[in-house]
């Protein structure tokens, strides 16, 4: 994004300079994928069995107070294996992953435990996220235009010049962060509590564009 300023300096000379601005932002939202795969020869004995341990495990994070709950993920897929170039049917695998919202961090991995001793066999990833992003990011952003206006000026006595401190032109280098953090990931693998979450850098640059 670029940002202008009208200006009705006639001096010709100009000054093109990068600013950075950083905050740090404290996670307050995890996202938790985590479900159960079954298989077997038999679908619908596959599709009972995954129901039943999806049932149980819910059902027991539910008692934890966790309620934002959805389901993310159902497939069915058909297990080959190849034996000397002939495929054998090996019956059906069932996946269902739910996807779990929670801004109680502390009790993150307290429902990884309960889920897993209560049926869930699968760890999809764990995500820590920033509710108010862009509020950050404005942070961010406005400090970068200041570093800029610092460096103006600083340049500016060394060169024994006037500087006009407000910027012709403003270019918005860096783009809002995802709104999503670091991913652990895991298929068929189980995570060790405490899961900790960190702080999170946001970054914002511009270039500033001044008259002298």
């Amino acid at each position: 994004m670029v940002y202008s300023t009208n200006n009705n300096n006639s001096r010709g000379n100009r000054m093109i300079l990068n600013g950075n601005g950083q905050v740090t932002a404290i996670p307050d939202l995890a996202v938790l994928r985590i479900g159960v795969q079954t298989s077997g020869d038999n679908l619908a004995n596959a599709q009972q069995e995954n129901a039943r341990l999806s049932q149980s495990f819910l059902e027991a994070i539910q008692q934890l107070g966790v309620t934002d709950i959805r389901t993310f993920q159902y497939t069915i897929d058909r297990i080959y294996d190849f034996e000397n170039g002939t495929r054998i049917d090996r019956g059906y695998s069932v996946r269902n992953i739910f996807e779990i919202r929670m801004h109680d961090l502390d009790m993150v991995g307290t429902v990884i435990d309960t889920a897993v001793s209560n049926g869930a066999n699968v760890v999809e990833f764990i995500n820590f996220e920033v509710s108010n992003l862009d509020m950050f990011y404005q942070q961010a952003l406005n400090m970068a235009v200041r570093n800029a206006i610092q460096k103006a000026k600083s340049i500016s006595l060394s060169l024994g010049t006037n500087i006009n401190p407000i910027p012709v032109k403003i270019t918005e280098n860096s783009l809002t962060p995802i709104p999503f953090s670091d991913v652990l990931s895991s298929r068929g693998e189980m995570f060790t509590t405490p899961v900790e979450p960190g702080d999170r850098q946001i970054n914002a640059s511009v270039t500033a564009e001044f008259i002298y």
